[in-house]
């Protein structure tokens, strides 16, 4: 850890002396670009926060919203979610069990500070071409990971995506984002609110673990970072984790917490410091009573150690010894560390003063960053001509389209009983039965979208995420962000960079959709080069009740039809960004995006819960050729009929462009539906369900013939690799 040249000369202008090595250090942590966003932070203004749902927005552990009282709430008074999501890149490629397993427990932990029990997870997850053998080690250590950590706990983890692309090779991506509930009276904030209050530190002892996380997360992974970084990647205790969670519980509902912080990134000081400089007030703190699991340790080790499962929290003097009493009940070490106070942020050892700096300089004084941009190149057009046979077994079979059972399975997605629609469908629904309300929950990305074209790649990404809940009855509520992208001081990966943030504001801002919270994670770039840039998204939406329609048909009734596909109705289709270009080569500019997709998303919303709707999928990843492969089962098929529009991408447009905003609706009530959509998206009849499970589509000349048995050994790719 070294502080930059620059920054130091600021530092020393500010406090009119040289910094002390613990002090440079705790600057270089929290002046880091994983801490400060100081290239990222100019350009989240785009992005609309506010709502009349919007309780806190963002800037503190996690965003709370407010949720809508459905018929069968269980109580007048209002109901409160948190969302947040992390990011957990390099230590996931360092070490991917624990990078990955620690990621979920400090998205946790964020839910916690905030006075919510945490209910749910989403995981979405990116890595390289998964032919590659390390691709698959890097894809097996960070599920697994996954899995143990959120098993442990009893958190279930509902909902997520999976991609892979050659781009991720050198820096897997690792998002992991958390839904918690919460109501006015336990709402607990990340703001120091007195003087004289006591500092306490719970949870684990602390190690040398996991010491620079923060600056080691601020720049390029090198080729040996799988040794050299180990020891910036921090070791989970997911039992541990438990307790606090449990622990945290019982100090909210006796309201013993004035102020909360997990102890994440540049642990003990960052957690402490941001706190009392959000309440404009400082703190003394004295390391040595710290908790400690290693002897010897020294200042700067006690201060910036990223060691797990603790949380620091403001206690009011006459409350501590019952703050104590909570933590050895759950077998928790606790230590009183210093207090709230109204000056300078000061930490002291052993009676010397290591610390003395402004707590807001601290945390808010870092410069941000002036980085050069260049718009990414629009690409030409120049498809391949494969036989549609072949493509349509390619494409489904793809490792980006197949089933990701393999990944699910591993977690207990209905711990907690309120689970109603689980991982495997175009979102999840959580039943929040205080407020009698379905949480439908969609996480993802698209990296082949956002590569080919970063701004309308990103509104994509926002459109499908909405499209995924309302296909389940739900209209969006409230949305956070994990944008992820290269070396910011590369002006093409910058310039990529600008794109998915304006494109994922300006969609999120069309569907009026607040984005709450997020987090930014830059320099994924490795001697593989950069990342392509990509903006996950976390997405949730309210519906009253819990049922949804099926993704799949369940019976010969009725009729299928196609919503939302305007290169069909305009003779526009393009295959940028399609799987299809991604299995056969070739290049193409992105699909055009729909007009009204507000209107689009609350319409299909309001289908997908008719009395007359068997079925709901949205059309996306792998275009129509993966979403009617998914819907069909052994109990029913398909027969379709795609129309051709004139165009040079011909029949393998219509099948595998990935246009989104579409949506395939089996009803026995076609007229409806068009009814419905009138003046607000196109419709079309693609034909009706079967009774045998068989997949029939007719495209222009050419005819593709296979069946449920079939589909699910295409779609069967990760499975047979991995099991």
């Amino acid at each position: 850890m070294s502080l930059a040249e620059s920054d130091r000369e600021l530092v020393v202008e500010e406090l009119g002396r040289e910094p002390t090595p613990a002090e440079a250090a705790l600057f270089e942590n929290l002046w880091s670009e994983h801490c400060a966003y100081r290239s990222s932070r100019p350009l989240l203004s785009a992005f609309e926060s506010e709502g009349e749902q919007v309780v806190v927005g963002p800037g503190d552990d996690a965003a709370v919203v407010a949720l809508p009282n459905g018929e069968d709430a269980e109580s007048d008074a209002e109901t409160y979610i948190t969302l947040g999501i992390e990011s957990h890149n390099h230590p996931s490629y360092v070490d991917p069990f624990d990078g990955a397993a620690t990621g979920v427990g400090g998205i946790v932990r964020d839910t916690m500070s905030m006075g919510a029990y945490p209910i749910a997870l989403a995981d979405s997850l990116y890595f390289g071409e998964f032919d590659r053998e390390h691709s698959k080690y890097l894809f097996e250590g960070v599920v697994e990971g996954i899995s143990h950590y959120g098993n442990c706990i009893g958190v279930p983890t509902v909902a997520g995506s999976v991609d892979f692309h050659p781009d991720y090779e050198g820096n897997p991506l690792v998002n992991v984002a958390c839904v918690g509930l919460t109501d006015e009276d336990r709402l607990v904030t990340a703001e120091a609110q007195e003087p004289g209050n006591k500092l306490v530190l719970v949870g684990n002892a602390t190690g040398r673990d996991g010491l620079g996380g923060a600056s080691f997360a601020s720049e390029d992974l090198s080729e040996d970072a799988e040794t050299e970084d180990r020891p910036a990647v921090q070791v989970g205790d997911p039992y541990a984790e438990k307790l606090l969670i449990e622990a945290n519980e019982q100090l909210i509902e006796e309201g013993l917490i004035e102020s909360a912080r997990d102890l994440g990134a540049a642990g003990l000081g960052g957690a402490s410091s941001e706190m009392v400089a959000k309440g404009g007030l400082g703190a003394h703190i004295e390391l040595e009573r710290v908790h400690q699991r290693e002897p010897n340790m020294n200042a700067l080790e006690i201060l910036l150690a990223e060691s797990q499962e603790r949380m620091c929290y403001e206690v009011e003097p006459e409350n501590v010894d019952r703050v104590r009493e909570i933590a050895e009940r759950f077998d928790l070490g606790c230590s009183v560390i210093g207090e709230v106070t109204d000056g300078n942020y000061v930490a002291t050892f052993e009676g010397e003063t290591v610390v003395d700096v402004d707590a807001y300089f601290l945390g808010e004084g870092a410069p941000m960053n002036d980085l050069e941009s260049e718009e990414p190149a629009q690409p030409e057009t120049d498809l391949p001509d494969a036989d549609l046979e072949e493509a349509f077994e390619t494409v489904v079979s793809s490792p980006n389209t197949a089933s990701k059972r393999w990944v699910y399975r591993q977690y207990d997605h209905e711990v907690g009983v309120r689970t109603s629609v689980g991982p495997g469908d175009d979102a999840a629904i959580v039943a929040v039965r205080e407020a009698g309300q379905g949480l439908a929950i969609s996480s993802g990305a698209a990296p082949n979208w956002t590569d080919v074209a970063p701004y309308e790649g990103a509104r994509a990404v926002a459109l499908e995420n909405a499209t995924n809940v309302a296909a389940k009855g739900a209209t969006p509520h409230a949305a956070v962000d994990c944008l992820n992208g290269g070396n910011p001081e590369k002006p093409g990966v910058y310039g990529g960079f600008e794109g998915i943030v304006d494109g994922l504001a300006d969609m999120c801002a069309t569907l009026e959709t607040p984005v709450v919270g997020g987090n930014v994670s830059l320099y994924n770039d490795s001697a593989a080069g950069p990342i392509p840039p990509t903006p996950t998204l976390a997405l949730v939406g309210t519906k009253d009740g819990y049922d949804a329609p099926p993704l799949s048909v369940t019976s010969a009734d009725g009729e299928l039809l196609l919503i939302g596909d305007v290169g069909l109705e305009s003779g526009d289709v393009r295959l940028g960004g399609s799987e299809y270009l991604a299995q056969f080569g070739g290049s193409d500019r992105f699909p055009a995006l729909p007009d009204g997709s507000a209107a689009f998303v609350e319409t299909l919303a309001s289908v997908a819960d008719a009395d007359a709707t068997l079925a709901t999928h949205d059309v996306s990843h792998g275009g129509l050729a993966v979403s009617l492969a998914e819907m069909v089962t052994p109990e029913a098929g398909l027969e379709v009929s795609i129309p051709v529009p004139d165009g040079t991408a011909g029949a393998a447009g219509a099948l595998f462009h990935e246009q989104p905003g579409r949506a395939l609706v089996q009803t026995t009530d076609p007229g409806e539906v068009r009814e419905a959509f009138e003046g607000v998206a196109p419709v079309v009849s693609l034909g009706s369900a079967t009774t045998d499970g068989r997949l029939g589509i007719s495209v222009a000349d050419d005819t593709i013939e296979t069946d449920a048995a079939t589909i699910a050994d295409y779609r069967s790719t990760i499975d047979v690799e991995l099991e």
